[in-house]
This record gives structure tokens, C-alpha cells and sequence, in this order.
């Protein structure tokens, strides 16, 4: 849809770092608004009852060391899987701050599948496909890495541990 026809993998990362989402504050940002110079961006749809919820730690250490090197964190609240985050926007960002000590944004909830899917995550999936070239997300904690110099995205699987993203973060955060 969006990659067919002239359009490049540059223009299209252009349109997801300008496509609009709602902040748990309920401000409407894009990606730009809240790091126009980043270098990457690091994707991820959360749940606050899933058995990877305890890599909120470990995205918010790759957030706290990272950050002003030129990597963004968001966190993109999902009740699409086995209802794993059915509270209000207040109560995850509550549980977040409290239990993990996240300080990264964190969005409202957003479906990530399916007819009401973010076009953020439409975008996201069309850029960097699942397994066997599968566009569905198939739980919490996958996470897209956007890199901005080399008009890269990456797909990592949800038990792929934020810690294990190192090496990769660091090519792209290299000046």
C-alpha cells in the first residue's frame, strides 16, 4: 500500500516519524515532535500483564543510556493480546512509573492488528514484516528498531530482550 509505486523506504520512514499518535497525557505527537535529530527509534507495543512486561526495566535502561546519544523509546500500550492491558491510559502509565521506573513516552492504547490498527504499526509492519514475510504482529513486546541515517527498520520477535538490541543500537548511534 504505501511502499508500492515510486514511493522509497526514505519517504515512507518520513511519513512513520510524521504519522500522529496520542500521548497517555492525551498531546498529540509524531515521532519528530518528540526528537526531531534522533538517530533511532526503538517501537514497542506493551502490555502491563504479559509474561515479557519485566522488559520495561531493560527498555528504560536502553532509554536512560542511549537517550542522549540520539535513541528514542516508546512504549505503545496494546489489549489486543489475551487482554493483557485493560486498564485506562492513567493506570498503565502509573504501573509503569511505579513498578519499572519508566521514564520513556508511552502512548495511549493502540490496536496493532486488524481494521483499527494504528497506521503507525500498519506502517511499521510493512516496512520490517514478521516471520515468512507475515505482516501481523503476534504478541506484546515486538519491537522496531527505526533507524533514521540508514532508513533502516528492524523486527525483533517479543522475547528478544531489549539488552540483546545493544550492538545494533550502537551502529546506529555511531556519529
Amino acid at each position: 500500500m504505501i511502499l508500492r509505486g515510486s514511493s522509497s523506504k526514505a519517504e515512507a520512514i518520513q511519513r512513520l516519524l510524521q504519522t500522529p499518535f496520542r500521548l497517555v497525557s492525551g498531546a498529540s505527537v509524531c515521532l519528530l515532535d518528540i526528537a526531531p535529530d534522533a538517530k533511532a527509534y526503538l517501537l514497542v507495543n506493551t502490555a502491563s500483564r504479559c509474561g515479557f512486561t519485566p522488559q520495561y526495566e531493560g527498555l528504560e535502561e536502553l532509554w536512560q543510556f542511549y537517550q542522549e546519544k540520539g535513541l528514542v523509546v516508546v512504549g505503545f500500550p496494546c489489549n489486543q493480546f489475551n487482554h493483557q492491558e485493560p486498564g485506562s491510559n492513567h493506570d498503565i502509565e502509573r504501573f509503569c512509573q511505579v513498578r519499572f521506573g519508566v521514564s520513556f513516552p508511552l502512548s495511549c492504547k493502540v490496536d496493532v492488528n486488524g481494521k483499527e490498527a494504528h497506521p503507525l504499526f500498519s506502517l511499521l509492519k510493512e516496512l520490517a514484516p514478521g516471520l515468512l514475510g507475515g505482516p501481523s504482529i503476534k504478541w506484546n513486546f515486538t519491537k522496531f528498531l527505526v533507524g533514521t541515517r540508514d532508513a533502516s527498520v528492524q523486527r525483533f520477535a517479543p522475547w528478544v530482550k531489549p539488552v540483546s538490541l545493544r550492538k545494533k543500537l550502537e551502529r546506529l548511534l555511531i556519529c
